[in-house]
């Protein structure tokens, strides 16, 4: 009844899915913009960034509806094309999944964290435990309205820090974003699971800009 009064669409795509068509379309599975296992973003204080898509097109289409209207149920499709990505590229242990959060503000605005949710899913697929590990400080502007890379970092610097009532000493970490674009987001909260003795963190974004 649900599907006959909200029929289940593509989120990259906005397609009516077909029967067997499950979570997104034939179409886009086929010729979405993936990246290649080689593909790994570099990331300040970060071991390595993983992304299974390139941010662009359709998947850029689809990460809007995620976060502005209100497509959270997207989070299972797009989290397990992250989990499978980190599955299939990094082979080093890993010790709890964490997210970089939204300020409280923001998240009640949105209704959820849609970053949380990413992480979430990929810990349920990967088997790996998830932990809330970082807060954002202060509000900040949006990054995709900052503008260049210069811009963006001083508009997130000093605006993560990771709590206190978690040990991280010597923790593995993966960390979670919905896109790594500059990586500046990344990168500042990387840096503050470190200085609470982070031994690792690899960041896993499900889109990243060229």
């Amino acid at each position: 009844m649900l599907d006959l009064l909200y029929p289940p669409k593509c989120p990259f795509c906005g397609r009516v899915l077909e029967r067997g068509e499950e979570g997104w379309c034939a179409s886009c599975q086929q010729e979405l913009p993936w990246t290649e296992p080689g593909d790994v973003k570099a990331v300040e204080f970060c071991d390595a960034c993983l992304s299974p898509l390139w941010y662009k097109d359709g998947v850029r289409e689809g990460m809007r509806r995620y976060k502005f209207e209100g497509g959270q149920g997207h989070a299972e499709l797009f989290g397990r094309l992250m989990a499978q990505c980190f599955q299939d590229r990094w082979e080093k242990p890993i010790d709890l999944i964490t997210w970089a959060p939204l300020h409280p503000k923001r998240k009640r605005e949105r209704g959820y964290d849609q970053a949380e949710l990413l992480a979430r899913r990929v810990g349920e697929l990967t088997g790996l435990p998830v932990e809330s590990a970082l807060e954002k400080t202060r509000a900040t502007a949006v990054q995709s309205q900052t503008g260049e890379n210069e811009a963006r970092k001083a508009n997130v610097e000093g605006a993560y820090r990771a709590l206190p009532e978690l040990d991280l000493m010597g923790k593995r970490i993966v960390l979670i974003d919905d896109v790594a674009t500059s990586g500046a987001t990344l990168a500042e909260c990387a840096s503050a699971l470190r200085k609470a003795g982070a031994d690792s963190v690899v960041g896993l974004t499900f889109a990243r800009a060229r």
